[in-house]
């Protein structure tokens, strides 16, 4: 599993994770797109916000590696600002290549994705 040096453990001041430590010895998490529906607190809103901020500062529009990106965080995201960047697609690899779809990425959260 790649570890993204550099990139934010999770939201300061908070327990929003953004990275795992280690690989899942049971096996790797699924990622799964979860609908976001309009009642979501302001605190999960914001936390989306910085991890798309925070995904955009290190990877940019390249593709980049899962590695210890935490399966929850990104699921938040999948199928929308984050896509796959690869097919096949393996959703329970640590090696899948993804990365942000930047249309829909302004559209959501435009102060996270500047040019």
């Amino acid at each position: 599993m790649l570890k993204h040096r550099g990139f934010p453990g999770r939201l300061p001041g908070t327990d929003f994770q953004f990275t795992i430590r280690r690989a899942n010895p049971r096996g790797v998490t699924p990622l799964a797109r979860r609908e976001r529906y309009a009642d979501r607190r302001p605190a999960d809103r914001r936390a989306d916000e910085a991890f798309l901020a925070a995904l955009w500062a290190h990877f940019g529009e390249e593709p980049f590696e899962r590695g210890n990106l935490d399966a929850g965080r990104l699921s938040w995201l999948f199928g929308r600002e984050v896509i796959p960047a690869e097919e096949p697609f393996d959703p329970e690899s640590y090696d899948a290549l993804l990365r942000i779809d930047l249309a829909a990425a302004r559209a959501a959260f435009p102060d996270a994705v500047e040019e």
